[in-house]
């Protein structure tokens, strides 16, 4: 299915709709705050912006299940993004990657294989999703990978709305 059929709610708890997305290339990362990998919250903000006019957008889910690097409350995260890394793409509810509470658009995500060729459970903070402007999840990057590395930007340019 596609993944703008997932309900979801925005960072405070309030409605949130994929839908919005659609007919965007995506970029969907679960992201914590007091993380080794918390600057890439940089390389996300610049790739956002630098193709947010072409059909782009960042998708953030934070997540407090690794090292419980994500503890805050919705309005800590909210400051902590905007004022420490100018954040401006869509920040959406706390939610679980991995386990029993797993979220169901992370069961559909995880099913894809990065480029070692891992599926299934998320290994932490930051794994990145590349959606198609279809919404089917095209391509997989483990955390280590930058949001800059030109791997990445050459797959978001190949998804990128004609």
């Amino acid at each position: 299915m596609p993944i703008y059929d997932h309900d979801v709610k925005a960072l405070d708890g309030g409605p949130a709709d994929l839908h919005d997305h659609e007919g965007q290339a995506l970029l969907i990362v679960n992201v914590a705050s007091k993380c080794g990998l918390t600057p890439q919250y940089e390389g996300l903000e610049r790739i956002h912006e630098q193709y947010k006019d072409r059909g782009f957008s960042v998708l953030g889910f934070p997540c407090n299940q690794f090292g419980e690097q994500e503890p805050g409350s919705a309005e800590e995260i909210a400051t902590f993004c905007s004022t420490t890394y100018g954040v401006t793409f869509p920040m959406f509810e706390k939610i679980e990657v991995n386990g029993d509470d797993k979220d169901p658009l992370y069961a559909e995500l995880e099913q894809t294989p990065d480029a070692e060729g891992h599926t299934g459970d998320i290994r932490w903070n930051f794994e990145k999703f590349l959606i198609s402007p279809k919404g089917e999840v095209v391509a997989r990057f483990n955390p280590m990978v930058d949001p800059e590395a030109p791997e990445l930007v050459e797959a978001i340019e190949g998804q990128l709305p004609s």
